[in-house]
């Protein structure tokens, strides 16, 4: 019994932790069942720094994933205001003129040479509940001609919900021509549950339109209007949840 005991102690050697070690793997009588589940166990020591690896590695990759959800989002609600510094820096989309008085409106030029179809489009971002549509589906209006138009909105939610809109004008080099006197885009709307209202946009074409040798064969131009969801009340938070 005592050189059974001998054996072990000579094969088998202290962790760092106390447990056993096999050193070799030698088996005697009844001392084989011992010497096999300490070299489980010791197997199992080597394994786990592996494990820790592995889901530290899993952790930063979900810390990653974390990460870049946050940024999307916060790229999301800074689209809008940014694309309206874009739009009145560059006169990308068309602009919207607060400097036309009533003077300036009446002493504007029409030219009835170049009769213009304007079409009128309507979208709705992917997380707006909102019915949103233009009254018209065009508008015939020559260069130096004001024009007014109408898009409709309607909340058919039991909730209050806030949207913001963004616009675009087609075709692209059209725009810096294309002027709003009034309009409803960049501006948080709140619509209560059902309720639906009319959305004004006064505009008119600007006479140089007919001067710019690139406009030579446009007879056409698109507003299209896209309106997102901003927010809603948080007193009704809890039906979304």
């Amino acid at each position: 019994m005592y050189t059974k005991y001998l054996f072990l102690i000579k094969n088998c050697q202290y962790t760092y932790n106390g447990n056993f070690r096999l050193k070799s793997s030698f088996v005697i009588n009844n001392g084989a069942n011992i010497l096999f589940s300490n070299n489980r166990q010791y197997s199992q020591k080597i394994q786990y720094p592996r494990n820790l690896d592995f889901i530290e590695k899993k952790k930063s990759v979900r810390n990653y994933a974390v990460a870049i959800g946050i940024l999307t989002l916060g790229v999301s609600f800074a689209a809008v205001p940014l694309y309206r510094i874009f739009c009145q820096s560059t006169g990308y989309g068309g602009s919207v003129r607060h400097d036309i008085g009533g003077e300036k409106i009446q002493n504007l030029k029409i030219d009835r040479s170049r009769p213009i179809k304007v079409k009128f489009n309507s979208d709705v971002g992917s997380k707006m509940s909102w019915q949103f549509k233009p009254q018209q589906k065009d508008l015939l209006v020559y260069p130096g001609e004001t024009a007014l138009a109408f898009y409709t909105a309607t909340n058919p939610t039991d909730v209050p919900i806030t949207g913001i809109s963004t616009y675009n004008i087609l075709p692209f080099n059209a725009a810096p021509y294309f002027n709003k006197i009034q309009c409803f885009c960049f501006e948080e709307q709140q619509l209560n549950p059902n309720e639906q209202v009319d959305m004004p946009v006064f505009f008119y074409i600007d006479p140089e339109f007919c001067d710019d040798p690139q406009m030579e064969n446009i007879n056409e131009i698109i507003l299209s209007y896209t309106i997102f969801f901003e927010i809603f009340n948080k007193e009704y938070m809890w039906q979304y949840n």
